[in-house]
């Protein structure tokens, strides 16, 4: 008798999941970003919302909450229902906060993976106002002048603030870090000299680039970007220093999983189309997807290095 209950409790289990799959959505869906509306998290969330509100028949509202580094967005989404009508675009610094922060409001655990959306490279921006066009140069400027120049970031212990604290361990600089809400606040900064360098995303520095209105004198990625071909790697001017950046789409753990696999399905359909691989690489951003366990898998990855810096260099905030 038991058995039969179990059996027929796990057919409605199975019914039940399938229905909502073949449902799902029924209302609009809410995209969280956890930066300001048009920064370099901001552009790629719109362009898969707008993917996605074709391919699923909803609406998908992007909704911008930031602050904090991305955790105001991270603690809101987990704070609500948990049936896939609010989903993060979450970034490669919501695995990072969960060890800068001794106390952190959530876990990896907390986060359900859906995919991944873009993978990009950073380029290291100074102000037209110093007098460097290399890397070399700009080395030699700042060994001159130990703790005088002042780089932006988005958050102590942020990713772009780890690449600054690896290059200055590895070139043997000092610089002072100033927080911004987002990365393109702290390029308007570096334009008007109020600070002198940055590492920022390509989809924000490279316009200001093209416009002379910063410099570009390296490029983080592997080799040189057909977004900027003229730009040298830093490995092509000595600096040992190869860093990559991620965006996707997660949701609240709990989330019934035909749900997350129906998100995967259409965020994999919109990233093969030429449209939008076209918009991302005409940034400097290259688009990708993945399965859930793959993004899992890079989340913890970035977790776990960035853990380590951030452990040496005693950031860790309470």
């Amino acid at each position: 008798m038991l058995g039969r209950v179990l059996a027929a409790g796990l057919i409605v289990m199975v019914a039940g999941a399938s229905a909502l799959a073949q449902t799902y959505p029924t209302k609009p869906i809410r995209l969280l970003v956890g930066f300001p509306a048009g920064g370099p998290t901001d552009g790629p969330a719109r362009v898969m919302a707008e993917k996605l509100r074709a391919s699923l028949g909803q609406s998908v509202v992007v909704e911008n909450k930031p602050g904090a580094g991305g955790k105001i967005a991270v603690d809101y989404m987990l704070s609500q229902p948990r049936d896939g009508y609010t989903l993060l675009f979450c970034t490669y610094i919501d695995p990072i906060n969960t060890v800068l922060y001794k106390k952190s409001s959530y876990t990896l655990d907390d986060i359900a993976p859906v995919s991944l959306a873009t993978r990009a490279y950073y380029a290291f921006a100074v102000s037209n106002e110093l007098p460097v066009n290399s890397m070399q140069e700009f080395v030699a400027y700042a060994k001159a002048r130990p703790g005088e120049l002042n780089y932006g970031h988005v958050g102590a212990g942020s990713a772009p603030e780890l690449v600054i604290k690896r290059f200055e361990k590895v070139m043997g600089i000092k610089s002072i870090g100033v927080p911004f809400r987002g990365m393109g606040d702290a390029l308007q900064e570096i334009i008007a000299n109020r600070i002198q360098f940055a590492v920022g995303p390509l989809v924000v520095t490279t316009p200001l680039y093209e416009a002379k209105r910063l410099k570009v004198i390296g490029m983080t990625s592997p080799e040189r970007l057909p977004v900027a071909p003229n730009v040298p790697t830093l490995k092509e001017q000595g600096v040992p220093i190869v860093a990559s950046t991620w965006l996707g789409v997660c949701a609240a753990k709990g989330v019934p999983e035909p749900v997350i696999a129906t998100l995967n399905k259409h965020i994999a359909e919109a990233v093969k189309t030429p449209e939008y691989r076209t918009l991302m690489e005409k940034t400097g951003i290259v688009g990708v997807s993945s399965t859930p366990e793959e993004m899992a898998q890079a989340m913890r990855e970035t977790r776990d290095e960035a853990g380590e810096l951030i452990r040496e260099l005693g950031l860790q905030k309470d």
